[in-house]
């Protein structure tokens, strides 16, 4: 968990509110990205009939049809979801302590 404290000289509560709606709007695009991350996703994973963390482990370019770029465009589709995963997971478990 990450713990937010925002001390400021003055207006504390204005400061905290600013930080608390920039952290929002990180948020809702990181859910943006995410939601277009998986509609690219879904393509492959119904041609292949795998989710793409069992592509991503277990499968290499000459399983699939379209080869290396294939494979190239899907496993960097999949790196992007699970990074901006990463950091919305971050984002959500911020704490603020006034």
């Amino acid at each position: 968990m990450i713990t937010i404290h925002v001390q400021a000289a003055s207006h504390t509560k204005q400061a905290t509110q600013l930080v608390q709606a920039a952290i929002s709007a990180e948020i809702a695009r990181l859910e943006l990205a995410l939601e277009m991350a998986r509609k690219r996703l879904t393509p492959f994973e119904r041609k292949y009939h795998v989710t793409s963390d069992q592509f991503y482990v277990e499968m290499a370019a000459e399983d699939l049809d379209g080869g290396d770029d294939e494979y190239v465009r899907w496993a960097g589709e999949f790196r992007l979801w699970q990074r901006l995963q990463d950091k919305l997971g971050q984002l959500k478990e911020i704490r603020y302590v006034d």
